[in-house]
């Protein structure tokens, strides 16, 4: 079977591995991706295709940042057996079945949504097992597989080329089974792929590890969080939760990648929130997921409850001894003291193997109700600890007496055969007692007693009652606390968190072993719960493993609670808290007794009952080391109270009950809980007997729970301890007898002082008992009269509020009875008003949350007919009284509770149902008539109050305003909606003057009132959205000043409109003008980051803040703004606008600039995406409304008035359009650019918000247009065109060739209609179509300035389908119109071409950037497009610069400056880009100027800074007369000229290059060009960078190139400027170097390279030198740093040109070898230049150029002239011939060369050089003689260093000399002086300086001195020290070491003698010394030889 591609693309999945054996075999491996596009093979069993693969890490190297990275693509066959197809990628057809729509996810479930949900989930489960499952080579071979061609094979052309393999089209969806159900199945997998394609590499290539950790954690996390959707097994709680936790995770995923949040609802099942969603919603939850990291918690209630499960999950004991480990919960406060702040829960150790079946057999614990202040919310300082105690039975501790306290032993051994139970054991009650007679229980008679948690703790009990045991025979034990240890989980329960974690143990220890400071999980409160003497601890050896399970839950409900989490929490025992919290809602009466320690002094007491005190010791003679209690609670009557005291939560109750032993000092801290019947804790009491076990109790104690007709205060107690004797237990009268001694310790005894006493604390938990007097008073009222009364309502005040609350409904009847006894009394009506407003204030309080209590208690025990008329007046005498201070804080209390004072008033007025005699119309009758009355006028009371401008009431004012909303809903049941909004609107209008604060807070209530049920009906509604119009309008819109005040004004306005904006309709659009006014306003004041954002929306003052992790500017008022404006622009009504109150025109201007900037994200960053997404489609949805507007307001073409035709707004239109293409051509809509979860996001929020713009851009341009004749619209097509549409060219041009370009076809299709009538319009009025073009040129250059411009084709797509759409214009009528159109766009289409060029970005280098620049400029230039010019000649000068072309970059902004004139009277226009003030002419030229001069300078270009600011003087001079600029313009030239003559001029390298080859353009081919290199440029290192610069080119080596061969070839050749030897700086002697380089090099335009060299066996005069000279086109420096060149000649140099330009090169070379060794560049350098001096001072080298010499004519002068000799000399030039020009160059050219030796052999001066000078000197003499000679007239010889000359001296012959040389060797000279000057200063006579002998010798400096001191002490420190003061001569004076001079020859010859008469003979040789060795014979070998010895001859020398 032939290939035969496939009719369309297939998606496969590798079902099975292949191993490739052919090249063309594509490897497979399982879960490989595969798109098949041929068939073939024998059977069709092989399969072409493409294997889709991950993308490699190394194409990270090359992207773009947030750029997706292409998946790698391998291509091959493969068999068709291996894979399976998935997909046919057919229209709507997946595998040829339609698929089925999804439903709506965001509904909600019915009550058989969940069975859905998991038989969905089952479904999606077995499919994709069924699809991944593994197959065998044997099933899959059986298995039939699809054809997936066509039967008829498809006819291709052999010739024809083979066309690209289809490629599938981009997919949005990627939709599985359960994206319905599980919406984030498909999120989490979307996410992870794009985290993995798009921003995983740049972590791994920036080396961001420890961020890579993070995000391989949160992979993580979602992943396992997919599974767990995936699997569906969790509750619905579970499930949200876990919802929302995966939400928050793939923003904060999104975040840290790409900084990009997605809005996803947690509350929807975490789908992507849309744009048919509430915008209000979506902005909340966008700028909390942008801003937060997580959700923002809400608001903590204080009336929730917390509960904590404790799990011992491990337990293990070293030994299997019986044992209980007890854990509760436990508080404590900073610097507080840990207390109890739960029951215990005991756990039996061994712990049972088998289910527990029993509570006491459980192991976990649910710790109930704990409120918000023991959790530590709100103040961390408080702890929340659970603690564990471990005890065990220990054998009795025995001692000497006066041992105890002193110690117990810490390893004693375990006994034997525990007691179970701590009951007592062996004998019967110590205390005589009258038990029940009936001692027969029923289980339930043994459970605990029923209190408010007995439901909870249904605890199975066994039957029977409990004997006594007799007397074991077993060693005597006691039970005692041997470790204890406690974790802290307060964190955990603020978080309601989970934790499991190793819980020690610790026991006291001494201090060596003591390791609690070391250990992570030591606890200090351990040090609390048990006291070491030694104050060490370490783990107790017993528990080997002790691990612990914490939970924390937060539900007002427990019942709920357990119901929702009953895998944790079914069948847990409940151990309630000590306490209530809040208010108590069960029945419960409670009494807990911690027994905290005995007290115990050194010779402590007992009290007696008839001798005082009894010392213990005669009571007691042990050592106290086993302190036990027992204790026993009875009635009254003695009768004992049998099971009622609780040690655990999960035990049993005991009659009598011991504690554990204890030594003296340490305490029990063990609390218990008194189960006693209500009806019997009145005269109920505890008696405890204390005794050291196992002996006789040796004293007893007894505490009272009931005193003075209340129960015992709660805290600490000490209770007094008397003798066990015969009275103290004995009885009587049915009574014991201690009952008659005082229980309290008397602190203020003096005979106590010593006393022992037990340390105890109570605490009453009891909805029965109260412990205040007062509150106990106010129930038993009618026991007092008259004052007593009064003042006990008076103190009812202080009351403690949860006496209020737990006795709450018989305070209130008690109350109604006083109110109903005394009505019509005011001072008992005023004192039982505020103490009913002291009641509802404590319900109010958030700790209790009374309200439903009272509403129960209002509505069923009214019962009091004249309650409602004293309260009512009380309130009046209340409001019209506000100034008095006491009143005054009664009323705010009072406000405080307004709402609840008038549920109370009005519900005590109706007739209770059994009294009811008349009932209208379902309604109660009032018992008061008058009720409506006195309510009208407790409100005009409370108007009054709100008009008093008295500052004193602004409280007062304020709490009304702040309550007021609540006492509305009261009044719906006595008034109408609409009676209640007059009063509501009565009080805002008193309000009307508010000023500050109570603006906000009247708001606020505005606010309220919008959310109230009462206003629901929809004519109330209107009125309030009527009236809600008016009391905004003031508080914002446009104002002349933004404070923070109306800042929060504007932001609770726009809550208010929020809440109303679902009920508005029609009217939504009138807050518009206030919306964009204010938003206007905010828009101009600057944003500061800030590190706090505050919640949108707000709803009350303070608005809620939250800290930030980064900073901020967003606008938390623009942000809400732009909502509302979406929200009230996007309705599906019209927009209607009132003409007489709002300015229609300056509204919808200012609504589309709003637009306009939301969709730029002024409002919001752009990471937002769904909400930036959203506004996409909001602003398509509000331009419709706009454009219906705006078409309906256009003028009648045919009305009467022709002037009405031209009344078109062409302002308003203009915006609307802008607004529009920045709404369809935003870059958030370009979804084909954006990686997969992104481009999905975008899909679902908006749709396709592209085609909606487009049909939208159609219908308004058309409805602008006017009709077009028959003949028109045959002919172009078009029923409307021209028309207003002409008024918006060329302004609307760049816009719509910008949609144009787009990818969208819809929108690119309409974008070429209207750029098409725009070119028919501006044709038919002009007849030509510049302004078009003008106008696209704009448009492309900005466009690819601004965007990456890659979509060549789209380009090419344009052009051909405008061309295409003008087509039939071709020989018609308007033929001239097609070609022009024709013409244009072959510009536009070169112009694409070269923009791409020039924006490819990175991907080409500056050089070829800087080429395409210049071609884009000749073309801006061609087609006078002067804005782009000017933009594009900018951006050449930036290029420039930034390669370091800073003079190319001054001559590119040459071109800008040389568009204007010199002119100050012509203004030019200003400039955005670059930015450019509006000026005159000069300025801007002006501005021009000194940048260019900057640019110049900064390259070292002078000539052209030079004549850049000459041409800046003339104007100076000559056209402005700005003399003060003229000066420093002169400043500046000068300043260059000092410039120039430093020698500040880097020398340039120039290069030829031939281009030849068929490969290049015709611009390049067969052309030679001059190129400008770099300083350092070598030419290998020119090659390379040309080589990049033409990648494709071949650079040659040979001689000849074909100039027709294929490709592209370069020749490279080195070349230099030509210098012209002719230029008369040759001719001149006083020329410095730089200056002279300068001269001949700052504009060089032809260049030279030398084809033939002179030959050594050729005379001096015979020998010739050939050059090729090439001249470019124009001379350099150019922009390209290349010019062509136009001519190229071969001259010959004359042999004494050739010596003219080889000395001149000499004494380059050498004075650059004596700057770098000056400067310390090179250190290597004086080797070379030593080399280099020898050479050029030996007559008989090739390289010296003193042999040039013989070229002159024959010279006389001597070699030591004297002063006759002088004379004659001179009289002898009269009759000298002159010498041509040629000869005097070289003269010149020899003597430059004399002295720049010269300058060298100054360099020598350190030690180890004074040999190589002494070599070279009279070398150098000898050969330049007659230079020397010529130079210096009056010396008699060389010496041996040159010595700087001081600064300027006067005109003698001998300084004007020194002058002479100093300017022509240093770098850094003065003005070079002219020849005459210097000839004249030559022919000064020399008696001056005569006059001057000892200045001219000393001024010479240190050469003289060094000399005399080397004489007197050469091998001495002397030496050294004058060295230093030689450095320090020339540090101080650095101008001296630049000056070169000689001495006079007498001063040489003084030295000389000096040499000769040094007495060790190691001075400077004498004159004959130097004869005696003949330099002059010597070869250049021997020399180099002589020098090698003298050096090392030297270095000992130097060293010492």
């Amino acid at each position: 079977m032939p290939w035969r591609p496939l009719p369309s693309v297939a998606f496969a999945i590798c079902t099975y591995p292949f191993r490739a054996s052919h090249p063309d075999d594509l490897p497979l491996q399982v879960g490989d991706c595969l798109y098949i596009i041929e068939q073939g093979g024998s059977d069709g069993d092989w399969y072409r295709g493409y294997l889709v693969g991950f993308p490699s890490l190394l194409a990270g190297l090359t992207s773009e940042r947030g750029e997706q990275l292409d998946a790698r693509v391998f291509t091959g066959i493969f068999p068709r057996n291996c894979v399976e197809v998935r997909e046919v990628m057919e229209d709507n057809k997946i595998n040829g079945v339609a698929g089925a729509p999804h439903s709506d996810s965001g509904r909600s479930e019915d009550g058989n949504g969940r069975e859905r949900r998991k038989s969905q989930a089952q479904y999606a489960r077995r499919l994709s097992r069924a699809l991944s499952r593994k197959r065998s080579a044997r099933d899959i071979t059986k298995k039939p597989k699809p054809d997936l061609t066509s039967q008829e094979p498809l006819p291709r052309d052999p010739n024809a080329p083979k066309p690209p393999a289809p490629v599938p089209l981009l997919r949005v969806g990627d939709e599985t089974g359960q994206s319905a159900e599980e919406p984030l199945v498909d999120e989490i997998a979307s996410c992870l792929r794009e985290w993995h394609d798009t921003r995983l590499h740049e972590l791994l290539l920036a080396r961001g590890y420890s961020q890579l950790s993070k995000v391989q954690d949160l992979i993580k996390r979602v992943d396992t969080s997919r599974k767990q959707l995936m699997h569906d097994v969790m509750t619905m709680k579970e499930l949200n939760k876990l919802r929302e936790d995966t939400v928050w995770d793939l923003v904060a995923g999104n975040k840290m990648l790409s900084d990009e949040v997605i809005v996803r609802s947690p509350t929807e099942k975490g789908r992507i929130l849309t744009a048919d969603d509430s915008v209000i919603e979506m902005t909340k939850l966008q700028s909390n997921m942008s801003i937060l990291n997580r959700p923002p918690k809400p608001a903590q209630d204080r009336n929730m409850l917390y509960h904590v499960l404790v799990d011992v999950r491990n337990l293990v004991c070293e030994h299997n001894e019986p044992a209980t480990l007890q854990m509760c919960l436990f508080s404590k406060p900073f610097g507080g003291k840990a207390t109890p702040l739960s029951e215990v829960y005991a756990i039996s150790i061994p712990v049972p193997e088998s289910p527990a079946q029993t509570p006491e057999d459980q192991t976990k614990t649910l710790f109930v109700n704990l409120c918000a202040p023991d959790i530590g919310l709100g103040a961390d300082t408080t702890a929340l600890y659970v603690v564990f105690k471990l005890l065990k039975d220990e054998p009795i501790r025995t001692g000497i007496l006066g041992q105890a306290g002193m110690g117990h032993q810490l390893n004693s051994s375990v006994a034997t055969n525990a007691q179970k139970h701590s009951s007592v054991r062996g004998r019967r009650s110590v205390f005589g007692s009258q038990r029940k007679r009936d001692h027969s229980r029923t289980p339930s008679e043994m459970g605990r007693p029923e209190t408010s948690m007995s439901e909870y703790s249904d605890v199975t009990r066994s039957s029977g009652s409990r004997s006594e045991t007799p007397v074991s025979n077993d060693p005597k034990t006691v039970k005692r606390t041997i470790g204890a240890g406690a974790i802290d989980v307060g964190k955990l329960v603020r978080n309601q968190s989970e934790l499991e974690r190793h819980v020690a143990i610790w026991a006291p220890t001494t201090p060596s072993e003591d390791r609690s400071d070391g250990s992570e999980d030591w606890c200090e409160v351990v040090r609390e719960l048990l006291r070491s003497p030694t104050g060490g601890y370490t783990r107790l050896s017993l528990v080997k493993r002790c691990d612990v399970f914490t939970t924390a839950f937060a539900s007002s409900d427990l019942d709920n609670l357990i119901r929702n989490t009953p895998t944790l929490l079914y069948d847990v025992h409940m151990t309630p808290k000590v306490g209530f919290s809040g208010v108590p809602t069960q029945s419960r009466s409670d009494i807990y007794v911690t027994l905290s320690e005995p007290l115990i002094p050194r010779h402590a007491h007992l009290a007696h009952s008839k001798f005082g005190n009894v010392p213990l010791s005669q009571r007691c003679q042990t050592n106290l080391a086993n302190l036990q209690l027992t204790i026993e609670a009875r009635k009254g009557d003695g009768e004992r109270i049998e099971d009622c005291i609780f040690t655990a939560s999960n035990h049993q109750g005991h009659t009598a009950w011991r504690t554990t032993g204890v030594e003296r000092g340490e305490g029990w801290n063990q609390t218990i809980r008194l189960a006693i019947p209500p009806e019997d804790v009145p005269g109920s009491h505890i008696v405890m007997s204390i005794a050291d076990s196992p002996n006789f109790p040796f004293a007893l104690a007894w505490v009272p729970l009931w005193e003075s007709d209340a129960f015992v205060r709660d805290g600490d107690h000490q209770v007094a301890l008397y003798v066990y004797d015969e009275y103290s237990s004995s009885i009587i009268g049915g009574k014991g007898a201690y009952l008659a001694l005082p229980p309290w310790y008397n602190k203020g005894d003096v005979l106590q002082q010593n006393a022992a006493t037990i340390s105890i604390r109570t605490y009453l938990c009891s909805t029965e008992h109260s412990q205040d007097p007062t509150l106990l008073g106010l129930l038993s009222w009618r026991d007092l009269y008259g004052q007593r009364l009064v003042e006990l309502l008076e103190r009812f005040a202080f009351v403690p509020e949860i006496e209020i609350v737990k006795l709450l409904s018989e305070v209130l009847q008690a109350l109604f009875e006083i109110l109903h006894e005394y009505a019509n009394s005011e001072t008992y009506e005023d004192l039982i008003f505020y103490n009913f407003v002291i009641v509802l204030s404590v319900a109010r309080d958030r700790r209790f949350n009374l309200h439903d209590v009272i509403e129960d208690y209002a509505k069923t025990r009214h019962h009091w007919q004249y309650a409602s008329q004293c309260l009512a007046r009380a309130y009046q005498r209340l409001l019209t009284n506000p100034l008095g201070m006491d009143a005054s804080r009664k009323l705010r209390a009072t406000l405080k509770v307004g709402d609840q004072v008038l549920k109370l008033i009005i519900e005590t007025t109706k007739q209770p149902a059994e009294h009811a005699e008349v009932v209208t119309n379902g309604e109660i009758t009032l018992r008061h008539e008058n009720f409506v009355q006195d309510l009208q006028n407790l409100f005009v009371a409370l108007m009054a109050l709100m008009r008093n401008p008295m500052p004193v009431l602004l409280g007062t004012q304020t709490l009304a305003i702040q309550h007021f909303h609540t006492w509305l809903p009261e009044l719906q049941t006595v008034m109408s909606p609409t009676e209640v909004l007059e009063i509501a609107t009565d009080l805002l209008d008193a309000c009307s003057d508010a000023q500050g604060k109570m603006i906000l807070y009247k708001l606020i209530l505005v606010l309220n009132l919008s959310r109230l049920d009462v206003f629901k009906s929809p004519e109330v509604r209107t009125t309030l959205v009527a009236n809600t119009f008016r009391w905004l309008a003031p508080y914002w819109g446009e104002t002349s000043e933004v404070t923070e005040q109306w800042r929060d004004q504007v932001r609770l306005c726009c809550s208010v409109v929020a809440v109303q904006t679902e009920e508005f309709g029609e009217d939504s659009c009138q807050y518009v003008p206030k919306l964009v006014g204010s938003y206007t306003a905010l828009q101009k004041v600057k944003r500061e980051p800030k590190r706090t954002f505050s919640m949108l929306f707000p709803t009350s003052y303070p608005f809620p803040m939250k800290k930030t992790p980064v900073e901020t500017d967003v606008d938390e008022a623009m942000l809400e703004m732009s909502a509302l404006l979406a929200a009230a622009l996007t309705t599906q009504a019209s927009l209607y606008f009132d003409a007489s109150q709002v300015d229609i025109h300056g509204v919808l201007m200012q609504a589309l600039q709003v637009g306009q900037s939301v969709l730029r994200c002024e409002a919001f960053p752009r990471t937002w995406v769904s909400l930036h997404v959203s506004h996409h489609r909001f602003a398509m949805t509000a331009l419709e409304r706009v454009s219906e507007i705006l078409v309906d307001s256009l003028p009648d073409m045919f009305g009467a008035d022709a002037a009405e035709a031209l009344d078109f707004d062409i302002t308003l239109w203009r915006t609307f359009f802008d607004t529009l293409f920045v709404a369809v051509n935003s870059p958030a809509l370009a979804m084909e650019t954006f990686p997969e979860q992104k481009r999905r996001a975008i899909w679902k929020i908006a749709g396709d918000v592209r085609e909606l713009g487009a049909k939208l851009l159609r219908r308004t341009w058309e409805s602008i247009g006017w009709e077009t004749d028959e003949d028109s619209r045959k002919l172009h097509g078009f029923e409307k065109t021209g028309g207003y549409q002409v008024q918006f060219v060329p302004e609307l041009v760049s816009p719509i060739v910008e949609l144009c370009l787009s990818v969208h076809a819809s929108l690119r299709t309409v974008a070429i209609e209207v750029l098409r009538t725009m070119i028919i319009s501006s044709w038919e009025l002009d007849q030509e179509l510049s302004v078009i073009q003008t106008a696209m040129i704009d448009c492309l250059d900005k466009i690819c300035r601004n965007r990456t411009m890659t979509e060549s084709y789209l380009q090419k797509t344009f052009i051909n389908e405008m061309l295409e759409q003008f087509k039939p214009l071709q020989g018609s009528t308007e033929d001239e119109l097609f070609n022009a159109v024709v013409d244009m766009f072959r510009r536009i289409e070169d112009l694409l071409g070269m923009l791409a060029n020039v924006h490819r970005g990175s991907m080409t280098n500056e050089a070829s950037r800087i080429m395409d620049t210049l071609n884009l400029m000749e073309f801006l230039k061609d087609v006078r497009s002067d804005d782009a010019y000017v933009r594009y000649v900018h951006q050449l000068v930036g290029l420039q610069a930034a390669a370091g072309n800073h003079t190319e970059a001054g001559l590119a902004l040459r071109l800008h400056a040389d568009k204007y004139d010199w002119d100050p009277s012509v203004a030019v226009n200003e400039m955005w880009e670059p930015k450019m003030a509006a000026q005159t002419a000069f300025d801007r030229k002006e501005f021009l100027y000194f940048e260019m001069c900057q640019h110049f300078e900064q390259g070292s270009c002078w000539h052209r800074a030079l004549d850049a600011y000459k041409e800046l003087a003339h104007q100076y001079e000559y056209n402005v007369y700005d003399f003060s600029k003229l000066a420093r313009t002169q400043r500046a030239m000068a300043s260059i000229h000092e410039r120039i003559a430093k020698g500040e001029r880097a020398g340039r390298r120039y290069f030829r290059v031939l281009y030849r080859g068929l490969g290049f353009p015709s611009s390049l081919r067969d052309k030679d060009f001059i190129f400008e290199g770099q300083q350092s440029d070598r030419l290998s290192t020119f090659e390379d960078r040309l080589q990049q610069l033409h990648p494709s080119a071949h650079i040659s080596r040979s001689a000849k190139m074909d100039s027709y061969a294929e490709g592209q070839f370069l020749q490279v050749f080195a070349v230099s400027p030509h210098k012209d030897i002719h230029h008369p700086v040759y001719q001149r002697t006083k020329v410095s170097q730089s200056a002279r380089e300068y001269a001949l090099l700052s504009n060089p335009w032809r260049f030279a390279t030398a084809t033939r060299h002179p030959a050594h066996d050729v005379p001096i005069t015979d020998q010739q030198v050939e050059k090729v000279i090439y001249t470019t086109a124009e001379p350099f420096p150019t922009i390209l740093r290349r010019s062509e060149i136009v001519k190229s000649e071969t001259v010959n140099l004359s042999p004494i040109q050739a010596a003219v330009e080889r000395t001149t090169r000499k004494t380059q070379e050498l004075l650059a070898l004596e700057k770098r060794i000056s400067s310390g560049e090179d250190e290597g350098a004086m080797n070379r230049l030593a080399e280099d001096l020898l050479l050029s001072v030996d007559p008989n080298s090739d390289s010296s150029v003193a042999r040039y010499r013989s070229l002159l004519p024959a010279s006389e002068t001597p070699a030591t002239p004297s002063q006759e000799d002088l004379a004659a000399q001179n009289e002898a030039k009269k009759d000298e011939v002159q010498l041509d020009t040629m000869q005097s160059a070289l003269k010149i050219a020899l003597l430059d060369h004399a002295l720049a030796i010269r300058r060298c052999l100054g360099l020598f001066r350190r030690s180890a050089y004074l040999a190589t000078k002494a070599e070279i000197v009279p070398r150098f003499e000898a050969t330049f003689e007659p230079e020397l000679t010529q130079l210096f007239p009056q010396s008699g010889g060389l010496m041996s260093e040159p010595t700087p000359e001081p600064s300027i001296r006067g005109p003698s012959a001998r300084q004007s000399s020194l002058a002479l040389h100093q300017q022509l060797a240093t770098a850094a000279g003065a003005q070079q002086q002219g020849a005459q000057q210097a000839a004249d200063a030559q022919r000064q006579p020399p008696q001056e300086e005569e006059q001057r002998p000892r200045q001219g010798r000393r001024s010479s400096i240190p050469w003289l001195n060094r000399r005399s001191s080397s004489k007197t002490d050469l091998n001495g420190d002397n030496g050294r020290s004058h060295s230093r003061q030689r450095s320090r001569s020339r540090l101080r004076d650095t101008s001296l070491t630049r000056r070169i001079s000689f001495f006079r020859s007498g001063g040489a010859a003084e030295d000389r003698a000096r040499d000769v008469q040094t007495p060790t003979g190691r001075g400077r040789p004498s004159a004959q010394q130097q004869q005696q060795t003949d330099y002059s014979s010597m070869s250049t070998a021997q020399l180099k030889k002589r020098l090698s010895f003298l050096r090392q001859s030297q270095m000992p020398t130097e060293s010492g």
